[in-house]
């Protein structure tokens, strides 16, 4: 929000200079996050002076030019080469004299130098209006009053405006500090207990009176929860043209562009006081009514932007007695709006239910002045004061008659609101004792009436423009930030308490695994929880129907909560493959999202994401890439490190993978990871595989909570390793043969492993060797050659009866 300081300087006399102003405001709480210097003209008009031209004669080698002797006040008559068509003796004209910047058209700075014009000197330059930004001819030179005095600077002819503009990064709380007005306020409150008493300067009114009753505009409210205050009043007879420069040179400052005095003038008070204004084409109001209600779903209206936009049922409007005129609070329509020929005038100032206007602006994505300020919810209590000052504004600026009485529609008064100070909860939250002469002092300059005080407490009422204070805590951080925060004394002792927490706390878990993951190259990712809801059709496992769908999305893209992990960590991978980052290796933790007939549910996923290469280039590493073996190899030391050993592997039955597998621990499906179908792939942009796998944190945690840790002593004596060479079936799978090995010898035998794959020319068709290590080991005795040779000959049996498998 931006704040002009010479506007401020109408409400109160700031005794400090724009940097020591901006340092209160944001110990105030309105953070003033940058100022920014304004001219209402570039430059200035700095170095521009008023020049009488003494004479005129032809320049001797150009037929265009002519050399001017010109006084600008100085010792030395100038002598300037001017080629305009206007100049003449006598005239007092603008003169840039050397060293003066000039700007042009797109605000680019020249000099003005010393410098001879076909062999003629020439010491400055006679401007026009379009030179000195103060018009858009360029027919000729600028010609000034008669009366004016050489050397007198330009700038003081001129209305130049030289402001300084706050930058407040408003938080959504502060509606009271929406305008000019508000932020006054708050001043004269700081300003306060530095010991300075200020007055705050209103705008009057007192000159508001009725000229006559010639056009009185009826309104009628259909819904007064939508519109609790309505005003309106007419004025006759005015002339729409462009606004005094002193009332653009205030809107310019703040960025906003002017149009017509008539719309400038409801800006303008808008900014002032914070109250927005609709200004309507009286002759355009058809039957001579306002109606203030809703209209049917699906009705066509085409706001001021010519966009034609389809009305919702509880969108708010402002009609006439056939159509509507303006999305109440939001946007006005195109065919009700002040025009060049406009003379009569139909002014509303209201106060709109503050959620109706953001529902309403939301559903048409238009976020405006108006919109801004009635979504956070504005004073209900100066819609008439607002009304009076605009009006009388519009009679300064566009001249006219007031030519009704104000019809203000104010239902059921809204209340301030009532809140109970305690002393001591008032002392327990800011640290500090404070004087009761001090929390008084505060209150009043914040408008907070004492109604009454007990040895305990106070009895307040807070004034209707603070919306956002309406609890005891809330008059606590009031006063603590006028009070000042740096005031705030810092204690010797330092209390704190120590959380008990076991070792399977989610944090612990989860920073463990991140640690771990960290160390193994992966990135953490941070994934928003909202999503687009077209990524349900990527999957039959997701459902419409499980959607947990925002009431008050910000767009379409993010309108439903996630239901997987996937798809927002496919945006980030196809991000940074778009930006030659193709070697990924990511983790998130966070949670999916479901709206189940049972009700809705949040469960948390940890996700992997794995894609190119594992490790960087280099000379001394071939086969870089990340597998399936690699991305398996990560879950089985996540699962290690969580002490989850007993674990079995299993088909996956999702439809994201083209090929994966799912590993469990008992009847709890822990982990599903695979490679990711090239379908899904592909609608992200990703031409490369990417690997991905899906935790059930949840369940995760779970079962390492149940895990025992057990002890074994040393293994005191050796163990022996025997090979197969298995020739088998394309069909038989790696795991059937640990089966088979498991149960044939469930005592010696302690682990399984395939360490070589061959598939070749020199096999038969359909058929591939497995190379199968067995390691066995006696707890209580070394093993002998018998022994072994007889649990080999068991499963070379098995294998050749189940498998059909030779031994090579």
């Amino acid at each position: 929000m931006k704040i002009s300081y010479n506007w401020l300087k109408q409400f109160i006399k700031l005794p400090k200079n724009p940097e020591e102003t901006g340092y209160l405001l944001t110990d105030l709480g309105l953070e003033v996050e940058g100022i920014n210097n304004f001219q209402s003209i570039k430059g200035a008009l700095e170095g521009i002076v008023t020049g009488h031209v003494l004479s005129c004669i032809p320049h001797p080698n150009a037929d265009r030019l002519q050399l001017c002797k010109i006084d600008v006040g100085s010792d030395e008559v100038l002598q300037i080469v001017c080629g305009a068509p206007n100049i003449a003796a006598g005239q007092k004209v603008p003169v840039a004299t050397i060293g003066t910047t000039l700007y042009d058209e797109k605000g680019e700075a020249w000099e003005i130098k010393k410098g001879k014009i076909r062999g003629e000197a020439s010491h400055g330059m006679v401007c026009s209006e379009s030179e000195l930004g103060l018009g858009s001819s360029h027919d000729g030179i600028m010609v000034l009053k008669e009366n004016l005095t050489p050397g007198m600077p330009v700038a003081e002819i001129f209305e130049i405006e030289n402001d300084q503009v706050f930058e407040i990064g408003l938080t959504p709380n502060r509606a009271d500090a929406m305008s000019h007005w508000g932020v006054a306020r708050d001043l004269k409150a700081g300003y306060q207990q530095q010991d300075l008493s200020l007055e705050l300067i209103t705008p009057s009114v007192s000159g508001f009176h009725v000229d006559s009753r010639s056009l009185r505009i009826p309104i009628h409210v259909e819904d007064s929860n939508l519109a609790p205050r309505y005003c309106g009043v007419t004025i006759s007879g005015i002339k729409v043209s462009d606004s005094p420069q002193w009332l653009q040179n205030r809107l310019k400052a703040i960025g906003i562009n002017p149009k017509n005095n008539i719309v400038d003038a409801t800006n303008y008070v808008m900014h002032e006081l914070g109250q927005p204004l609709h200004a309507f084409d009286a002759e355009k109001i058809v039957g001579n009514e306002i109606h203030v209600k809703t209209l049917k779903a699906g009705t066509k209206f085409t706001t001021l932007d010519e966009v034609e936009r389809e009305l919702h049922a509880e969108d708010l409007m402002i009609c006439d007695s056939e159509k509507p005129l303006c999305i109440a609070g939001v946007f006005g329509g195109i065919n009700s709006g002040v025009s060049e020929d406009t003379t009569k005038l139909f002014i509303e100032s209201a106060y709109f239910n503050p959620v109706s206007v953001r529902k309403t602006a939301k559903r048409h994505g238009l976020n405006t002045d108006a919109s801004f300020r009635f979504e956070r919810g504005i004073d209900p209590n100066i819609t008439e004061y607002a009304l009076k000052r605009v009006s009388i504004l519009i009679k300064e600026v566009a001249g006219g008659e007031i030519t009704s009485d104000i019809d203000d529609l104010y239902f059921k008064k809204i209340e301030d609101f009532q809140v109970f100070l305690t002393f001591e909860k008032v002392n327990k939250l800011i640290g500090q004792n404070l004087a009761e002469e001090t929390i008084k002092s505060i209150l009043a300059s914040l408008e907070i009436r004492v109604n009454n005080i007990t040895e305990s407490g106070m009895g307040l009422t807070i004034p209707s423009f603070r919306v956002d204070v309406q609890r005891e805590s809330d008059v606590i951080e009031e006063i603590l930030r006028v009070y000042g925060y740096n005031n705030i004394e810092s204690g010797t002792k330092l209390n704190a308490s120590i959380a008990n927490s076991g070792k399977f706390e989610d944090y612990k878990l989860q920073n463990l695994i991140a640690n771990q993951l960290v160390g193994q190259g992966f990135f953490e990712t941070m994934a928003n929880s909202l999503t687009t809801p077209t990524y349900i059709k990527l999957s039959e496992q997701l459902k419409d129907e499980q959607n947990v769908v925002m009431l008050n999305p910000l767009s379409q893209d993010l309108s439903v909560m996630r239901q997987s992990l996937l798809f927002s960590g496919l945006e980030a991978v196809s991000y940074n493959i778009n930006r030659k980052q193709a070697d990924l290796k990511l983790f998130e933790f966070g949670k999916t999202y479901h709206n189940y007939e049972s009700g809705r549910i949040e469960n948390k996923h940890l996700s992997l994401f794995v894609t190119g290469n594992k490790f960087s280039e280099s000379w001394n590493t071939s086969n870089n890439s990340g597998n399936f073996f690699y991305i398996k190899g990560t879950i089985e030391r996540i699962l290690e490190r969580l002490g989850i050993n007993s674990i079995k592997t299993g088909e996956v039955k999702s439809d994201i993978f083209s090929e994966g597998i799912s590993i469990s621990s008992g009847k709890a499906k822990l982990v599903e990871f695979g490679v990711i179908k090239k379908s899904i792939l592909k609608h992200f942009g990703i031409q490369q595989e990417v690997l991905f796998a899906d935790f059930n944190w949840d369940l995760v945690q779970e079962t390492a909570k149940n895990q025992k840790t057990k002890f074994a002593a040393i293994p005191k004596f050796p163990a022996v390793r025997r090979d197969f060479a298995l020739l088998i079936d394309n069909s038989v799978n790696y795991k059937q043969i640990e089966d088979i090995a498991n149960q044939t010898e469930k005592r010696l035998l302690q682990s399984v492993n395939l360490f070589d794959v061959y598939q070749g020319d020199k096999l038969p068709e359909g058929k591939k060797s497995y190379a199968v290590s067995f390691k066995f080991q006696d707890e209580n005795n070394t093993l002998t050659d018998k022994q072994v040779d007889k649990v080999m000959s068991k499963l070379k049996q098995r294998f050749e009866k189940e498998l059909q498998a030779e031994l090579r």
